[in-house]
């Protein structure tokens, strides 16, 4: 499967986002989606996760300001951003897998990241 993330950009603190990340393929459905982050100096981290049935879970530094959701008949998954802090500056990434991790090892495929910055 190909991914194709965007709805990266420029935003103020307190402001929102909403990314997206588009599957190829007609097997969209049977994988576990998640979104990652990578700051510049630092390791690529988990943000977050959706099972194929919709079941989610988040790091606990986006907890209550971000959300995932899929849409398995458009082949694609989202993540809404909001209350944007400075420290959410990063590239985010989408990635496909078989198995519920937060490790970005445990993913096969990976979209091309879209740049997010949260001014102060």
């Amino acid at each position: 499967v190909q991914l194709q993330a965007s709805g990266g950009g420029l935003v103020q603190a307190g402001g929102s986002l909403k990314l997206s990340c588009a599957a190829s393929g007609r097997t969209f459905s049977r994988y576990v989606m998640g979104w990652f982050r990578q700051a510049p100096g630092k390791e690529r981290e988990f943000v977050t996760i959706i099972s194929r049935g919709g079941n989610t879970y988040y790091a606990d530094s986006v907890k209550g300001r971000f959300t995932i959701f899929r849409d398995n008949g458009e082949n694609t998954v989202y993540l809404q951003m909001g209350s944007l802090k400075p420290e959410d500056t990063a590239v985010y990434y989408c990635a496909a897998g078989d198995s519920w991790s937060i490790r970005p090892n445990a993913y096969d495929y990976w979209g091309q990241g879209t740049q997010v910055t949260v001014s102060s």
